[in-house]
Protein backbone atom coordinates (compact mmCIF):
# COMPACT_ATOMS: atom_id res chain seq x y z
CA UNK A 1 0.00 0.00 0.00
CA UNK A 2 1.52 3.25 -0.54
CA UNK A 3 1.19 6.25 1.78
CA UNK A 4 -1.79 8.04 1.00
CA UNK A 5 -3.58 4.54 0.74
CA UNK A 6 -2.21 3.89 4.71
CA UNK A 7 -3.45 7.77 5.67
CA UNK A 8 -7.09 6.96 3.55
CA UNK A 9 -7.17 3.74 5.73
CA UNK A 10 -6.14 4.90 9.16
CA UNK A 11 -8.60 8.22 7.88
CA UNK A 12 -11.54 5.82 8.12
CA UNK A 13 -10.98 3.85 10.90
CA UNK A 14 -10.74 7.02 13.26
CA UNK A 15 -13.81 7.89 11.41
CA UNK A 16 -15.54 4.35 12.25
CA UNK A 17 -14.31 4.24 15.62
CA UNK A 18 -15.73 8.05 16.71
CA UNK A 19 -18.77 7.90 15.04
CA UNK A 20 -19.50 4.52 17.08
CA UNK A 21 -18.58 5.98 20.31
CA UNK A 22 -20.86 9.77 19.47
CA UNK A 23 -23.89 8.43 17.65
CA UNK A 24 -25.50 7.01 20.95
CA UNK A 25 -24.60 10.26 22.50
CA UNK A 26 -26.48 12.25 19.15
CA UNK A 27 -29.02 9.48 19.60
CA UNK A 28 -29.99 9.63 23.57
CA UNK A 29 -29.19 13.30 24.51
CA UNK A 30 -28.94 13.22 28.02
CA UNK A 31 -32.27 15.91 28.86
CA UNK A 32 -34.19 13.14 26.93
CA UNK A 33 -35.55 9.91 28.54
CA UNK A 34 -33.59 6.94 27.19
CA UNK A 35 -36.60 4.37 25.28
CA UNK A 36 -38.15 1.75 27.29
CA UNK A 37 -36.39 -0.87 24.41
CA UNK A 38 -32.74 0.68 24.93
CA UNK A 39 -33.75 -0.05 28.27
CA UNK A 40 -35.17 -3.20 28.18
CA UNK A 41 -31.52 -3.72 25.95
CA UNK A 42 -28.93 -2.35 28.26
CA UNK A 43 -30.90 -4.93 30.86
CA UNK A 44 -30.95 -8.66 28.82
CA UNK A 45 -28.16 -7.96 25.90
CA UNK A 46 -25.32 -8.51 28.74
CA UNK A 47 -26.61 -11.87 29.94
CA UNK A 48 -27.36 -13.46 26.20
CA UNK A 49 -23.73 -11.93 25.26
CA UNK A 50 -22.48 -13.98 27.71
CA UNK A 51 -24.60 -17.25 26.76
CA UNK A 52 -23.68 -16.79 23.40
CA UNK A 53 -19.81 -16.83 24.35
CA UNK A 54 -20.10 -20.20 26.44
CA UNK A 55 -22.25 -21.69 23.58
CA UNK A 56 -19.35 -20.86 21.18
CA UNK A 57 -16.54 -21.90 23.50
CA UNK A 58 -17.87 -25.10 23.99
CA UNK A 59 -19.09 -25.96 20.41
CA UNK A 60 -15.91 -27.88 19.08
CA UNK A 61 -15.70 -30.07 22.26
CA UNK A 62 -15.86 -33.42 21.24
CA UNK A 63 -17.05 -35.83 24.29
CA UNK A 64 -15.80 -39.45 22.60
CA UNK A 65 -12.49 -38.53 21.64
CA UNK A 66 -9.33 -36.85 23.70
CA UNK A 67 -10.01 -35.34 26.87
CA UNK A 68 -13.79 -35.88 26.71
CA UNK A 69 -14.28 -32.43 27.30
CA UNK A 70 -12.55 -32.31 31.05
CA UNK A 71 -10.35 -29.32 31.01
CA UNK A 72 -13.43 -27.43 29.28
CA UNK A 73 -15.28 -28.67 32.01
CA UNK A 74 -13.18 -27.76 34.80
CA UNK A 75 -12.40 -24.45 33.69
CA UNK A 76 -16.04 -23.77 33.01
CA UNK A 77 -16.79 -24.31 37.05
CA UNK A 78 -13.69 -22.79 37.94
CA UNK A 79 -15.20 -19.67 36.43
CA UNK A 80 -18.71 -20.21 37.61
CA UNK A 81 -17.25 -21.08 41.44
CA UNK A 82 -14.99 -18.10 41.65
CA UNK A 83 -17.80 -15.42 39.81
CA UNK A 84 -20.37 -16.49 42.33
CA UNK A 85 -17.81 -16.21 45.20
CA UNK A 86 -15.76 -13.43 44.37
CA UNK A 87 -18.45 -11.35 42.09
CA UNK A 88 -15.33 -10.64 39.83
CA UNK A 89 -15.72 -10.97 36.47
CA UNK A 90 -11.89 -10.60 35.69
CA UNK A 91 -11.01 -12.97 37.85
CA UNK A 92 -13.19 -15.99 37.32
CA UNK A 93 -12.74 -15.18 33.47
CA UNK A 94 -8.74 -14.95 34.05
CA UNK A 95 -8.20 -17.90 36.55
CA UNK A 96 -10.78 -20.14 34.57
CA UNK A 97 -8.65 -19.37 31.47
CA UNK A 98 -5.10 -20.05 33.48
CA UNK A 99 -6.54 -23.72 34.65
CA UNK A 100 -8.08 -24.22 31.14
CA UNK A 101 -4.72 -23.48 29.61
CA UNK A 102 -2.84 -25.31 31.98
CA UNK A 103 -5.12 -28.65 31.77
CA UNK A 104 -4.58 -28.91 28.11
CA UNK A 105 -1.07 -28.13 28.07
CA UNK A 106 0.40 -29.75 30.97
CA UNK A 107 -2.01 -32.76 32.03
CA UNK A 108 -4.30 -33.57 28.68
Amino acid sequence: MSTAQHIITIAMIVLGTMLTRFIPFIAFPSDKPTPKYIQYLGKVLPAAVIGLLVVYCFKDVRLTSGSHGIPELIGAVIVVVLHFWKKNMFISIAAGTIAYMFLVQMVF
